[in-house]
């Protein structure tokens, strides 16, 4: 049996899968089973930032590997890769985030700060967007709407409310004095890549600070230097998040994730209010140290504003070019959204792409979202180009 018979004889899966089976990767490339080559423009889904194999990450694995992988005791103990993780990731936060914990995944950094919203402030009352996403867990589905996945569980809160997304005046209307939190992302991902307007962000602070509630940045995609800063919150004017979730690019590859928080809400946290088998362990620590330390001190962020402008030109030629299919183009730095006028294009332009060598990310609401690593070259970036070109010219 080969890779594909195999996942699907003894496998579960939940989504419809492309008929293609990766062995290897480097830089923006990887290869199937046949040995055929594709250009990633997926990253999968942002967080192989730095690309595949990238010298720095395999070094940080064997170098923690043969020392030791999981501390006795976990998180009773202490650990060198941690607090030199710590150390890193200081010099990037929000000057007000004072205190940081590391865990899995970015459903579980945003699960734990509305668990822990909700008892500091003693209240129950929580404040999304629609379209927004932030995971899968129960109490993150609690906080998603709009996606086709999210109610099928009835995870629906009474106390949660949601704005649209954009809108100052719903936010208003939605936060007061019995709201617990307001949970945002600066630009949504799963939502087709909207893009905070001007002065929202800070908007929906001034409420928090107003009304007593937890303000909750959502970085988990739009952190790491995807945006052209390191945290997408910086293109809007002092914003100083009570909690910052973090995941996807934290680590390139390796599953980790982390949560910042304020010294006010850190003198709040209890013992026990949190925890977990896996969190801040040496192996992650170590890889994510590694991949925080290479954004920083090659100025990563810079090389994405510029990047990401020759993308964004290049997707408004198509735009211009047809017209008739591309409905809207939206993005910043190195996340951006191709909007079809017709829903049903996503899934046939999503083959057609992998078929012509280009993998791009499927997203509902007749969307592509493209999330190509953060050191792409111009070459690379030509390359996709033309391929969309090819396939958009083939589907008119």
């Amino acid at each position: 049996m080969d890779t594909i018979d195999i996942e699907n004889r003894l496998g579960l899966t939940f989504c419809d899968r492309l008929e293609l089976a990766f062995t290897h990767g480097n830089g923006s490339r990887v290869w199937d089973e046949a040995g055929r080559e594709y250009l990633d423009f997926t990253s999968g889904w942002g967080v192989t930032c730095l690309g595949h194999n990238h010298p720095a990450i395999t070094k940080a694995i064997t170098d923690q590997a043969g020392k030791i992988i999981q501390s006795p005791n976990a998180g009773f103990t202490y650990s060198p890769s941690r607090a030199a993780l710590l150390a890193a990731l200081s010099r990037a936060l929000p000057a007000n985030l004072a205190r940081t914990f590391f865990c899995n995944s970015g459903a579980e950094a945003n699960d734990a700060a509305l668990k822990l919203a909700r008892k500091i402030t003693g209240r129950t009352k929580v404040v999304s967007t629609l379209g927004g996403f932030h995971g899968r867990t129960f109490n993150t589905l609690a906080v998603t709407r709009n996606l086709e996945n999210s109610g099928r569980y009835v995870p629906k809160q009474e106390s949660t409310v949601f704005a649209p997304f954009g809108d100052q005046d719903a936010m208003t209307r939605a936060i007061g004095d019995d709201t617990a939190a307001v949970i945002i992302e600066p630009i949504q991902g799963e939502g087709g890549v909207q893009v905070a307007p001007d002065k929202y962000l800070e908007h929906i602070q001034a409420l928090c600070r107003q009304h007593g509630a937890l303000f909750i940045v959502d970085e988990i995609q739009t952190g790491f230097c995807r945006t052209g800063k390191f945290f997408a919150l910086e293109h809007a004017n002092a914003i100083e998040p009570d909690f910052l979730t973090m995941g996807k690019g934290i680590a390139g590859g390796f599953p980790f994730a982390a949560f910042a928080v304020s010294e006010a809400v850190s003198n709040k946290l209890e013992k026990d209010d949190h925890g977990g088998t896996y969190c801040g362990n040496p192996l992650g620590c170590a890889i994510s140290r590694a991949v925080i330390s290479f954004l920083l001190e090659h100025n990563v962020a810079e090389r994405v504003v510029e990047k990401g402008a020759l993308l964004h030109a290049k997707l408004m030629d198509l735009k211009e070019k047809y017209p008739y299919l591309i409905k809207e183009i939206r993005g910043r730095g190195l996340i951006w959204a191709i909007a079809c006028h017709d829903p049903d294009l996503t899934r046939p332009l999503t083959l057609a792409c992998a078929d012509a060598g280009l993998l791009v990310v499927p997203t509902r609401g007749g969307v592509i979202r493209l999330l190509p690593d953060l050191l792409v070259s111009d070459a690379d970036i030509d390359t996709a180009l033309l391929i969309l070109d090819k396939v958009l010219r083939a589907g008119q």
